[in-house]
């Protein structure tokens, strides 16, 4: 038992070692296109999950999605969890996005482990749409959260965003309370050759990728049920 703990221990600090040497290099092109075909793929496993019916059925509700195709969690005395995570808007003459983001949680006690989860938010509201143009915001500060409701349920949570996660690892869940969005100006920039900011993807839809379309977008048309 003991040997199985320390082994965990190791693997979250290598993760977390490995996430911080990732993370500090430039990103390229093909980092940024990375990140939206493995989002397009998250909500391919989204829509084909038996367990996942309240948010295929739900989900045109929602003025866009938040997709994070792999959230980290590992855990050695103070643990947290992260991930890098793209946001795409419906507006009425298509879709605005993708915009990059990183979100990041803190949490303290002993939980030795390490998980991998996807996750999906369904952005309800203006309010969580403006809470995404600042350089940063807390989910369930600025915008409060409610995790996605189950099968058979029809209610949709008064919440500005709703989560749902697929979890695989030694954690039984994704705590995203407190949990610290912020843009990845890095990214952006890698993804449309140029500075541009949330605004400018999301608001203004002043740019535009044809990758995005087949990685991600036209699932997502398919998902809300437009052409």
């Amino acid at each position: 038992m003991r040997n199985s703990i320390g082994i965990r221990i190791v693997l979250g600090l290598a993760l977390i070692a490995g996430s911080f040497t990732v993370w500090a290099k430039d990103p390229t092109l093909a980092d940024a296109q990375k990140e939206v075909t493995a989002a397009g793929k998250t909500l391919d496993h989204f829509v084909a999950d038996p367990d996942m019916d309240w948010f295929r059925n739900h989900a045109k509700e929602a003025k866009g999605l938040l997709i994070c195709s792999q959230i980290v969690k590992a855990g050695f005395i103070i643990g947290g969890s992260g991930g890098r995570c793209v946001l795409v808007v419906k507006e009425a003459h298509g879709w605005n996005g993708p915009a990059f983001y990183t979100m990041a949680t803190a949490s303290a006690g002993f939980q030795a482990g390490v998980q991998s989860s996807e996750m999906i938010a369904l952005v309800m509201t203006q309010k969580a749409i403006d809470s995404f143009m600042s350089n940063s915001f807390k989910a369930g500060g600025e915008a409060s959260i409610a995790v996605g409701p189950g099968v058979g349920t029809a209610a949709t949570p008064n919440a500005d965003l709703i989560f749902y996660s697929r979890s695989k690892g030694v954690y039984g869940g994704l705590d995203l309370s407190g949990a610290v969005i912020k843009p990845t100006e890095e990214y952006n920039k890698a993804y449309y050759g140029k500075e541009v900011s949330p605004i400018d993807i999301i608001v203004r839809g002043a740019v535009h990728s044809p990758s995005a379309k087949a990685a991600l977008t036209a699932k997502m048309s398919k998902l809300y049920g437009v052409k």
